[in-house]
C-alpha cells in the first residue's frame, strides 16, 4: 500500500495545482466580475451571465499564468499589437526595439493595475492584472479611435 501511494504522490500534486487554479479563475468571477452582485431571476440570464464573466476571468488569469511558466515567450502571442502599445504608454515606458516577452507586458499591465513592482513582491497576481487589463483595453480603445480618425 505504502508504494502505490508513493507512485500517486505527483498525480495527487498535479490535481491540486489544477484545484488551485481554478480557485484563482473563481476568485476574479466573485471579486472582479462581481457575480454575486447581479440580481438575474431566470436561470438561462445567470448561464449566459456566468459563460462570459468565465471568459472575462480566464482573460485575467491565462496571461498571469505564461507570465510564469513561459516568461519569454514572445508577447505577441497573447496580446495584440495595441494592448503591448497600451500597456507601454500607460506604464510610461519607451516601447522596446525588439517584441518584448509575455513576462515584461504582464508585468506592466500588473503594474498598471497599481501593483508596486518591487523585487520581493514575487510574480504579478490576478487581481492586479485584472485592473491593469481594464485600463489597458481603455487605452487600446482610444488609440483605435485615434488611428481611425488620422486615416
Amino acid at each position: 500500500m505504502e508504494r502505490r501511494s508513493v507512485r500517486q504522490t505527483p498525480e495527487l500534486i498535479n490535481w491540486y495545482r489544477t484545484r488551485w487554479e481554478i480557485e484563482i479563475c473563481f476568485h476574479v468571477l466573485k471579486n472582479s466580475c462581481e457575480v454575486e452582485t447581479l440580481q438575474l431571476a431566470a436561470v438561462d440570464r445567470i448561464e449566459r451571465a456566468l459563460a462570459l464573466f468565465m471568459v472575462v476571468a480566464w482573460r485575467a488569469t491565462y496571461p498571469m499564468r505564461k507570465g510564469r511558466t513561459c516568461p519569454d515567450l514572445d508577447a505577441t502571442l497573447l496580446f495584440d499589437p495595441d494592448k503591448i502599445r497600451g500597456a507601454h504608454l500607460l506604464a510610461k515606458k519607451k516601447m522596446p526595439a525588439t517584441t518584448p516577452t509575455v513576462n515584461e507586458v504582464v508585468r506592466l499591465i500588473a503594474q498598471i493595475g497599481e501593483r508596486p513592482g518591487r523585487k520581493s513582491d514575487g510574480e504579478p497576481g490576478a487581481k492586479t492584472i485584472w485592473r491593469g487589463l481594464d485600463k489597458v483595453l481603455t487605452a487600446v480603445d482610444t488609440l483605435r479611435a485615434l488611428r481611425e480618425g488620422l486615416d
